[in-house]
């Protein structure tokens, strides 16, 4: 039976670096394609697909932050839509104000959404299953109804942000800066996702997800685990709605709405559960798919159910499984 002590020598064991294989060779080269395709689409005049991709990044980031609670630890919260929309309210309403200081907008935004996170988590975590996804949800509408109510800030019209977030050395009024800040941004977060998932406290989150009785047995507080992992997940879609007001330069409570956390969740699921980059490939996959759906049909919504119910019964662990047997964690 294993205890804290083997898991905390599981955590800390060294291990021999693995080859890349095609897992990692498609990370490095859709990285790579991100990172150049900015001045490609800024030098071929393509100013409506570094839009488009600088949209995929910042998703990209909400969808890692979602998947670091699903996929790795089994909490289908369909509710991590209102951490975006209290992430870009954080931008917004101190704008209303004259308030332009990025180092004020993105604090804020992590440390709302964390505290929302901490005090919705207390309670949607001692349930589980279907009713843990009908209370995150249910939370979710409540911040949406919420921001509809606030007629000072646009009510359910919305609210335009005059100027984006001010930063020392970056101005995010260049598109092309916004777009590294946001990329930069998805790879560190990646980096410390990885180190947390192989971390003691990734595993016990995981340990958690396979069996949380034994886990208790052993004598671990669980509940506490995935409560922290909860917050983290929460500021992380924060963080990445403070970077969506930026770039949309309006915000609204439509951000906040259950069909956005659905939105989120296909990404992941379309990309893989469970695989540290999976959720990038779905964001992208997600973002490619909408724009070459729509331009052949209004009813492009139809094609995508029908594309994820092909996804769920014959790859169902999205694109990543793709991309041979995984290595590890993630």
């Amino acid at each position: 039976m294993e205890t804290p002590a083997t898991i905390d020598r599981q955590a800390a064991a060294p291990t021999t670096r693995p080859r890349l294989g095609v897992r990692g060779w498609t990370m490095l080269i859709v990285l790579a394609v991100l990172a150049i395709a900015p001045y490609l689409l800024f030098k071929a005049g393509h100013g409506f697909y570094l839009d488009v991709a600088t949209r995929a990044v910042i998703l990209s980031i909400a969808a890692v932050g979602l998947n670091f609670i699903l996929g790795y630890g089994g909490m289908i919260s369909f509710g991590h839509a209102a951490y975006l929309g209290i992430g870009a309210y954080s931008v917004g309403i101190p704008a209303y104000y004259g308030v332009y200081d990025g180092l004020v907008h993105f604090p804020l935004a992590i440390a709302a959404s964390a505290l929302f996170a901490l005090l919705t988590g207390a309670v949607c975590l001692r349930t589980r299953g279907v009713y843990f996804i009908m209370i995150t949800m249910a939370f979710a509408q409540m911040v949406y109804y919420a921001f509809v109510s606030l007629e000072e800030y646009g009510g359910d019209d919305g609210l335009v942000i005059n100027a984006r977030s001010r930063l020392p050395v970056i101005d995010l009024e260049s598109n092309i800066q916004l777009y590294y800040l946001s990329f930069v941004s998805l790879v560190a977060l990646l980096y410390v996702v990885h180190r947390i998932v192989n971390s003691r406290f990734g595993m016990v989150v995981q340990g958690s997800k396979g069996n949380d009785e034994r886990m208790r047995a052993i004598g671990y507080h669980t509940y506490v685990y995935r409560l922290v992992a909860y917050v983290i997940s929460g500021a992380i879609c924060g963080y990445a709605g403070a970077l969506l007001a930026n770039f949309s330069s309006f915000i609204s409570p439509e951000m906040t709405y259950w069909t956005r956390s659905g939105e989120l969740i296909f990404m992941v699921i379309l990309g893989g559960t469970g695989s540290l980059f999976g959720p990038v490939l779905g964001a992208v996959g997600f973002l490619a798919l909408e724009e070459i759906l729509s331009s052949f049909t209004v009813y492009w919504p139809f094609l995508f159910g029908v594309i994820l119910i092909m996804v769920v019964l014959f790859a169902r662990r999205g694109i990543d499984s793709l991309l041979g047997p995984r290595d590890g964690h993630g």
